[in-house]
């Protein structure tokens, strides 16, 4: 991996650091964005190492936990800041919100609210891009809690009988909301020997090392692409702050002190910056120059978005489904 790569890796993941960070202190200090809404701080290296390896035809679909993702994959970052502030700019025309995120000319097909059904719909679209015979894959980001759903035992076993070109992105970070892994799954078995169990090659890679998800993901993408089928990438990660929202929740007793703080020094953007520091020595100022780059990109973004209308109260409806039955006198 050339150091214009890896520069590359970094600059991306403290630019997402930087939106989250300060869109999680507008979200807790003016309460101007009422969207429940998930951040990513300190899992930004699963996002970027992954969407890096892809090209901007191939698909990217995740759940509720979706900024980074979404931006990594080069989504809009003003509509995307126009969404959570529900306004009709926004990338989901303010109707979505954080969990709805979508960018299609970006490659970034949709994010989803209910637990594990981004799985399904990757599958369903890379199976479509197959039939067209096109080279495009699809991938899906979804975190440990989604791999016990059903629908994730049912899309591996499709993908696999099927040779879809899908690439499954499970982001381990350990908690389902506030249960742990250990609580959940049985002792001594793991996420990606059960898609080995599929039939489909599986691997376990640190989340956190940035340069390890990139190589991890090419490889994944391209397996697909060549029409071998399907691949599963458990990427072991953290996030920093509460499940969902901006705050900080060490004092709650689900994980403790010393925990978080373990993972906080296992930090990505940290591990990336001492990996370039031997080619790069200056790469210290440089993430601060990143950072006050980013920080005026964000701010501008906000300034826009509280600038922005509303949807009109006559659009309302724009977009909801309705059936045929429910128009009709008597019926509702």
């Amino acid at each position: 991996m050339t150091s214009t790569t890896h520069r590359g890796l970094l600059r991306e993941m403290v630019r997402i650091r930087c939106v989250e960070e300060m869109l999680a202190d507008l979200y807790r200090d003016e309460r101007e964005i009422r969207t429940p809404t998930h951040f990513s701080i300190g899992q930004e290296a699963t996002a970027v190492g992954v969407c890096s390896a892809t090209r901007k035809d191939d698909l990217v679909y995740t759940g509720h936990r979706c900024h980074a993702p979404y931006l990594a994959k080069g989504g809009d970052l003003k509509r995307m800041v126009s969404e959570l502030y529900g306004k009709q700019d926004g990338c989901a025309g303010g109707r979505g919100g954080s969990m709805h995120l979508v960018d299609l000319a970006a490659g970034f097909g949709g994010a989803t609210a209910i637990l594990a059904e981004g799985i399904s719909v990757a599958v369903g679209a890379a199976w479509a891009l197959a039939m067209r015979s096109t080279s495009r894959v699809a991938l899906t980001f979804f975190g440990d809690g989604a791999a016990e759903e059903g629908t994730f035992h049912e899309s591996l076993n499709l993908a696999a009988v099927r040779k879809i070109p899908v690439v499954f992105v499970c982001e381990n970070n350990n908690y389902s909301i506030h249960s742990p892994l250990a609580a959940r799954q049985p002792a001594g078995t793991t996420i990606w020997q059960r898609a080995q169990g599929y039939g489909m090659p599986a691997e376990y890679v640190d989340g956190n090392d940035v340069l390890a998800v990139h190589r991890a993901a090419a490889a994944a993408v391209e397996w697909c692409r060549a029409g071998n089928g399907p691949y599963l990438l458990e990427l072991r990660t953290y996030r920093w702050r509460e499940h969902v929202g901006p705050n900080w929740d060490r004092g709650i007793g689900y994980r403790t002190e010393a925990e978080v703080d373990s993972w906080i020094d296992r930090c990505p953007i940290r591990r990336a910056t001492a990996a370039l520091r031997a080619e790069e020595p200056a790469v210290d100022e440089l993430v601060d120059t990143w950072r006050a780059e980013f920080d005026a990109e964000i701010g501008a973004a906000v300034a826009h978005a509280k600038a922005s209308p509303f949807p009109p109260v006559e659009d309302l409806l724009d977009g909801a489904y309705e059936d045929a039955l429910s128009s009709q006198p008597g019926r509702r």
